[in-house]
């Protein structure tokens, strides 16, 4: 018999066995998937976590979610790369979130998840599910994700297949700084690394304490991969990776401004990368989302990024996000053709 809890309170998650294992490594095979990672999301933000979990017999669902005022929204923010329902082996996808989809209806008139990843029809099932329950429910691209299938090459034959200028930009600046890559967590280096970013083009951190401690864990793990370029001892870029079974995930990078002739990021993403693929031996490299062009001059792929966002439409206060939404489809479709 299929039953719906909701879990404010992350602690009461790791009290089910086979929940608690499959949102822990090795299982996990991902940051963002990681009952650690929620937590840290939830304390830094203050926010009201909403975990949802299906249980049919030794079966399970689990979709982190969060409550934001009348609404529920994916446990997520610029960190997360993707949000995913997570299911336990052989489990019935489908049935699981037929089941959350129509227990949710008694939960929030009003459903925006997102960032949803679609590569295992994530989102297309999640979609059916809600539609099937009664939502009025809408699909938007709203991101993408880069990523570079490594296919078994060595960094060499990755680095062949790259542009002239920046092989040449490479060759020319590779002598300029140098690099130093840590797979412990090292407090005196993350200074730096918080030194670096704020001098960097990019806006204040967010949460710097959130990115510490999981940095941290990940050092703890073994999965840190923490990259400085100094140009005469001073440092000049920073790049916070992870590796995880058989992924690099790059969370954060950052050169100070002056040193942009060095090209600093340049030589660090080449140095982490030789490392990744020549050392740890990745299948993939997620750049994470956002279409910056940077991002195309080492990436090979682009996946698109899904927003769901789903209403009941027998409550009035919804009826304005339902035309909005509804006139916004029109009009794209109007646009196409």
């Amino acid at each position: 018999m299929r039953s719906v809890d909701y879990h404010d309170d992350l602690k009461e998650v790791q009290g089910d066995a086979v929940l608690a294992a499959l949102l822990s490594a090795p299982t996990a095979c991902a940051p963002f998937d990681r009952l650690e990672w929620w937590q840290g999301l939830a304390d830094c933000w203050d926010s009201l976590p909403l975990v949802a979990v299906v249980r049919d017999g030794d079966q399970r669902a689990v979709l982190p979610l969060m409550r934001r005022g009348r609404q529920i929204h994916c446990l997520a923010n610029w960190y997360a790369f993707r949000v995913a329902p997570l299911f336990t082996p052989a489990a019935d996808r489908a049935a699981l979130l037929a089941e959350l989809a129509a227990d949710l209806a008694g939960q929030s008139p009003h459903l925006v998840l997102s960032p949803l990843p679609d590569e295992n029809d994530e989102t297309a099932t999640l979609a059916a599910a809600l539609r099937q329950a009664g939502w009025t429910t809408f699909v938007e691209q709203c991101d993408v994700n880069h990523v570079l299938p490594v296919n078994g090459r060595s960094y060499a034959d990755y680095l062949a297949t790259r542009s002239g200028p920046l092989r040449n930009t490479l060759k020319r600046k590779a002598d300029k700084v140098a690099v130093t890559i840590e797979t412990a967590f090292n407090p005196d280096s993350w200074a730096s690394y918080e030194k670096v970013y704020a001098r960097s083009w990019k806006g204040e951190e967010g949460c710097p304490g959130f990115l510490r401690q999981f940095a941290a864990q990940e050092g703890e793990a073994g999965r840190l991969r923490l990259a400085i370029a100094r140009a005469d001892d001073r440092p000049v870029a920073a790049q916070f990776w992870t590796v995880e079974a058989g992924t690099a995930f790059i969370h954060k990078l950052a050169h100070i401004e002056d040193a942009r002739s060095l090209s600093p990021g340049s030589t660090l993403t080449a140095a982490l990368l030789e490392q990744v693929i020549d050392r740890d031996r990745v299948a993939l490299v997620d750049f994470g989302t956002g279409n910056d062009a940077y991002k195309r001059d080492w990436m090979e792929q682009v996946r698109p990024r899904y927003r769901i966002e789903a209403f009941r439409a027998g409550w009035p206060g919804t009826w304005p996000g339902i035309a909005r939404k509804a006139l916004h489809r029109l009009a794209a479709g109007l646009s196409r053709g």
